[in-house]
């Protein structure tokens, strides 16, 4: 029988984009955990009229509200510093400056109480939300698709990803942004494009399905994105076709996503046999078109499918908080030197994803 790991409280920073947030989140791997307070501001009123995230107004909207977030967390989860077993903060990817601004506190906050610093990847906290939710266990696949992100991974368990199929151009979510900007929707585009949606007409406008049926499991959006512009820029289009062009456009998205992860299922039930379970994760995994078609597919390949509550997918602190969790259990800890990063892959976790990085004693010690 394996050895029951302890649990452990973590303090979680998210500041990779537009969101500041803190939470304060306790539990053992494989999950579920206790969320005991997920402190989210969001910056949505300062980017709205650039009609999308400015770095340096994120970075600087950070500093000003980190703290107050940070203290809220740990008021409304009635802990200390002295409570916590560990601080950890999204190092990267990101924007730099907004990463540099939690992954900074953090290190302070770390170096002040005594605690240990895990510097998580943003990507694997979303991976394993489902942990924290479900107690998801390994292997799963992984759908995530977010402003910047649509892959399709094996999660084989910590820092352990099998890439299996990524966007050759844009991202998921970029296209929903750039769609909405075209159809004069406010930020986030996500949100309105699926709320335009719903009174519009799918099969009005015959749009592209990029990479559908192609071997594989890589997507390509941008063609779409181009599809999208002309009709919105033909003669005669008017404010009343939006409706139908924004729901023709969701589905196009939505036959895309439903081909390629049907391709993923495919290879991943060769590879891991007996495995059936498909985990959807980032901020565009809240979309309930996706999430409704994802469910039909599942169940027509005889997949189990684990779906965060809409405001998990979103950026938040507890994924963050979790993936400290799991990481803390492991021993995998990083120094105060750990530098923060633009870009992060989740294939490229040298080292990180043994146990190699936390020596027998610590392990045995954290137990």
């Amino acid at each position: 029988m394996a050895e029951q790991l302890r649990p452990f409280t973590v303090l979680g920073l998210e500041t990779s984009c537009d969101e500041t947030a803190a939470a304060i989140v306790r539990g053992a791997a494989p999950g579920p955990g206790e969320i005991l307070s997920n402190i989210v501001l969001s910056q949505l009123d300062e980017h709205r009229p650039f009609g999308g995230v400015v770095p340096e107004i994120a970075a600087r909207a950070h500093i000003e509200a980190l703290d107050a977030i940070v203290a809220e967390a740990l008021a409304t989860a009635g802990c200390t510093l002295g409570d916590i077993d560990a601080v950890a903060a999204t190092a990267g990817p990101g924007l730099i400056g907004g990463v540099m601004v939690g992954l900074t506190t953090a290190k302070a906050l770390a170096m002040a109480a005594g605690k240990p610093l895990v510097a998580v990847n943003h990507l694997e906290a979303h991976a394993l939300t489902a942990r924290l939710t479900d107690g998801v266990a390994f292997p799963f696949l992984l759908l995530l698709i977010s402003g910047g992100h649509c892959q399709l991974l094996a999660v084989e368990g910590v820092g352990a990803f099998h890439l299996y199929g990524t966007t050759i151009d844009d991202a998921v979510g970029e296209a929903f942004d750039k769609t909405a900007k075209l159809l004069g929707l406010g930020y986030p585009g996500g949100p309105n494009i699926e709320a335009l949606a719903r009174g519009g007409n799918a099969r009005r406008f015959a749009l592209p399905r990029p990479m559908l049926g192609r071997e594989g499991a890589d997507f390509s959006l941008s063609g779409l994105k181009t599809a999208v512009r002309l009709v919105a820029s033909a003669p005669g289009f008017a404010a009343t076709d939006a409706p139908d062009l924004a729901a023709s456009f969701q589905a196009a998205i939505v036959d895309v996503l439903i081909d390629r992860t049907r391709a993923a299922m495919d290879r991943f039930a060769r590879d891991f046999e007996g495995a059936r379970t498909l985990v959807v994760a980032g901020g565009v995994a809240a979309n309930s078109a996706i999430r409704d078609a994802l469910s039909t597919l599942c169940a027509a390949k005889g997949f189990d499918i684990k779906k965060p509550p809409p405001g998990l997918c979103t950026d938040n602190a507890a994924m963050v908080a979790w993936a400290g969790v799991e990481r803390s259990q492991l021993g995998l800890f990083d120094g105060l030197g750990v530098a923060p990063k633009a870009r992060w892959p989740l294939q490229e976790d040298p080292g990180r994803g043994s146990l190699a990085t936390g020596s027998p004693e610590t392990r045995n010690a954290l137990r």
